[in-house]
């Protein structure tokens, strides 16, 4: 480990960047093979946008 922590901070958000990339371009794959997993895909953020909003507004 370096004695500097901001290198540690860059290395681990290098990290997750990669690790984010990956997994990004696999879904994208998967979900151009398959219709039907692209539309629980969108319905799932739907779902998940709306609970956003919801405890939104409740905080308010």
């Amino acid at each position: 480990m370096s004695k500097n922590p901001v290198i540690n901070i860059a290395k681990g958000a290098a990290a997750g960047m990669v690790a984010g990339i990956a997994v990004g371009y696999l879904g994208k794959k998967a979900s151009d093979d398959n219709p039907k997993l692209r539309k629980k895909a969108n319905r799932a953020y739907k779902t998940f946008e709306n609970i956003v909003d919801t405890a939104q507004y409740m905080f308010r």
